[in-house]
């Protein structure tokens, strides 16, 4: 009887062990970086107006740059929800919306209802939402649009032979009308971005439409993820139209995703902030840097760049980013680069103007999740006037923020600074 017993025990042993080690070795893998990962800091070569700049950011990203691209620039839901919904309702060939949250509410039924209503109209509508960003939508909504004949999957569902893959999400914003008006930008579909930013429930946030030859980038881009998740190629002119001049904004749009491109939106902001000259205005919704943007911030003012980056304050949506991000600040805030910390609401706007001259908007955070974990489009602009606008929103919100200082980073509580020291080492992964 004892033998036996210890037998069961044994067994019981090696299988616990067993499934530990396969826990252990799935964690391993989510939580592994891409094997292209950069090391070094760039040096300052150029300047953001140089042609040299252009070509490399052409070349190294993917996309070129391309000209006759125009762009407004949406502020809040009030502005931006309208704008997206209108341009759906108006399809006529085809509609294609790729996003990380869609949740249940009052805006996840409107857009429900609009895409709906053109795929009944024989429209053809096709949207991709991430699995993790869509729990918390009503599957009601779900089974409405696909009743409804929207082609609407899940973008890496949870399933036993993707384990590995779990904590590689798509982060994207892309919604595409007639593959000629393109939006992009921070928002997600869910109520807290409703309003214009008029209280701690309502969201400050920014997003674009763009028309114009670049149009056709954000397409590809949406096709990236599509072909992906259902082995379909999107083509054809419902989706590719000609597309002519629209205004006089230079302009590409360039994505990274962990299979592909993993160091594109790293890669981007380095050679962005080792080409400045005179300043870097930067609003971020989740800002962790990693060493070698901190470097190479650090490098910038040291040559004399302005540096202003706007941060969430009091009503961020997660502590632990906001502990792993403060923890960072010290080298930053003793070398002169401001930080400011917005105080209305909860900031979630992406926004980098380098040299009133580079506009560079999107879905990506300034964060190692975005750069290396996250599928991401940005859409960088080349123009002095949008970068003139954007910079005079970006000193509007800045009139609401409270600047921190070197001293009252050193004055953290203690607790705060020992939270820190296990906040850190997850840091790739808030």
């Amino acid at each position: 009887m004892s033998n036996k017993w210890t037998r069961k025990r044994m067994i019981w042993t090696v299988v616990v062990a067993v499934l530990v080690t396969g826990v252990v070795a799935l964690l391993l893998m989510n939580l592994a970086a891409p094997e292209k990962k950069l090391e070094q800091t760039l040096p300052h070569r150029y300047s953001i107006d140089d042609p040299q700049f252009r070509r490399e950011m052409s070349v190294m990203l993917g996309p070129a740059i391309v000209g006759g691209n125009r762009v407004v620039a949406l502020q809040n839901g009030d502005a931006i929800f309208p704008a997206m919904l209108d341009a759906i309702r108006e399809a006529k060939t085809s509609i294609t919306f790729e996003t990380y949250i869609y949740w249940s509410g009052e805006i996840g039924k409107k857009f429900t209802e609009a895409l709906s209503e053109r795929a009944q109209a024989g429209i053809p509508v096709n949207v991709v939402i991430d699995w993790a960003g869509s729990v918390k939508m009503d599957e009601k909504l779900l089974q409405r649009m696909e009743q409804a004949g929207v082609r609407i999957h899940r973008y890496r569902p949870l399933r036993w032979y993707s384990l590995n893959r779990i904590n590689n999400r798509t982060h994207r914003k892309l919604l595409v009308v007639d593959g000629r008006i393109g939006f992009t930008g921070g928002i997600g579909i869910a109520d807290q971005w409703l309003g214009h930013a008029q209280d701690p429930e309502h969201w400050r946030e920014s997003h674009f439409r763009i028309e114009g030859p670049a149009v056709a980038q954000m397409q590809a881009a949406f096709n990236d993820n599509w072909i992906k998740t259902t082995g379909e190629v999107l083509n054809g002119d419902a989706y590719f139209p000609p597309l002519s001049a629209a205004g006089d904004v230079d302009a590409h749009l360039f994505i990274a995703s962990p299979a592909s491109g993993s160091e594109s939106m790293h890669l981007m902001y380095m050679m962005a902030v080792s080409a400045a000259k005179h300043s870097i205005d930067l609003a971020a919704s989740y800002f962790v840097p990693d060493a070698l943007i901190v470097e190479e911030l650090i490098a910038a003012r040291e040559r004399g760049v302005r540096i202003r980056v706007l941060l969430p304050g009091p009503h961020i949506d997660s502590d632990a980013v906001r502990l792993a991000s403060k923890a960072s600040w010290g080298p930053l805030l003793k070398a002169g680069i401001e930080i400011h910390e917005y105080q209305p609401t909860m900031l979630h706007t992406k926004l980098l103007v380098v040299d009133r001259e580079l506009v560079s908007v999107g879905s990506t955070n300034f964060d190692i999740r975005s750069f290396r974990l996250n599928d991401e489009a940005s859409l960088n602009l080349y123009d002095r006037a949008f970068a003139e606008a954007m910079t005079r929103v970006f000193e509007t919100d800045l009139e609401q923020a409270r600047r921190y200082t070197y001293e009252t980073w050193q004055q953290r509580p203690l607790k705060e600074k020992l939270i820190e020291k296990f906040v850190l080492p997850l840091k790739s992964q808030l």
